[in-house]
């Protein structure tokens, strides 16, 4: 079965950002499994204030699954990559990586590597140091029972890897086994030709999906078609999370509600 869940930033940097929920954990899982989410997705500063605020125990006592984390406050806060060329800096990027995969895990969950993978004019040598870092990280996670999660974005925000297709690629090139690929259909509305095609060709790839309209709205709210989207989810035999990663318009209880809608209208589920 496909499953709920909603976004929330404890990274006060992000402000403005896709996020529907913002900077109190226990409020934001409240709400979240009072609107019938099954999960909660989580972007923080660092693992160090996670584990300070007791965010596991937090989510666990609302009765909530964590679905992933996000490590992208390691570039937004300190400009870490993964690919940049200074090896001091990747390995600062990979400390920072490994804290939240390691704290997800607690959880059965992953982390994402979307921001963190960077840009670099020299997109070839780049790309081979993110499969250097992607290989090393998703051992580390597979070594705690779960996978990484690699996260396609548009041109605007990195030159690496734009397409779910070449993300397929990539990863079936140097075998790392341990990453999948996320779809985000926000980024996917500016860069495929065809969401759905896109999404059943990468198959068995896909281990999570943020689930955002065509204005990073909540789905319903912009003009991406969601039921193309759902069918192919469903061909491939997706049973990970769709997860609302949107502005919090036309307030967080708003785009969430909105995204609950989504999720039980095109997505066969019901709330919890």
């Amino acid at each position: 079965m496909i499953r709920s869940s909603i976004t929330v930033s404890l990274v006060p940097e992000a402000r403005g950002g896709p996020f529907v929920f913002w900077d109190d954990l226990e409020a934001a899982c409240a709400r979240t499994a009072a609107l019938g989410f099954h999960a909660i997705e989580v972007f923080a500063p660092s693992v160090e204030v996670l584990e300070k605020l007791g965010a596991a125990r937090i989510i666990e006592r609302h009765g909530l699954k964590l679905a992933a984390a996000g490590t992208g406050a390691g570039w937004l806060i300190h400009q870490l990559t993964l690919t940049n060329p200074d090896p001091a800096v990747r390995s600062k990027a990979r400390q920072f990586a490994r804290g939240i995969i390691e704290w997800a895990a607690q959880l059965g969950a992953p982390a994402i590597i979307g921001s963190m993978q960077g840009r670099d004019p020299d997109r070839d040598s780049a790309l081979k140091r993110l499969a250097d870092e992607l290989a090393t990280l998703s051992a580390h996670a597979a070594g705690l029972g779960v996978n990484l999660i690699y996260e396609p974005l548009n041109r605007f925000e990195t030159n690496l890897i734009n397409r779910l297709g070449d993300g397929v690629d990539f990863l079936a090139a140097h075998k790392l086994e341990h990453v999948k690929l996320l779809p985000d259909l926000f980024h996917m509305n500016i860069e495929e030709v065809s969401i759905s095609a896109a999404l059943e060709k990468a198959g068995a790839w896909i281990g999570h999906v943020h689930l955002a309209d065509s204005n990073r709205r909540a789905m319903g709210f912009g003009h991406t078609p969601v039921f193309p989207v759902a069918r192919a989810l469903e061909k491939i035999g997706y049973d990970g999370y769709v997860s609302g990663e949107v502005v919090s318009w036309p307030d967080p209880v708003g785009a969430a509600r909105q995204t609950m809608l989504s999720y039980t209208q095109h997505f066969g589920g019901a709330p919890r």
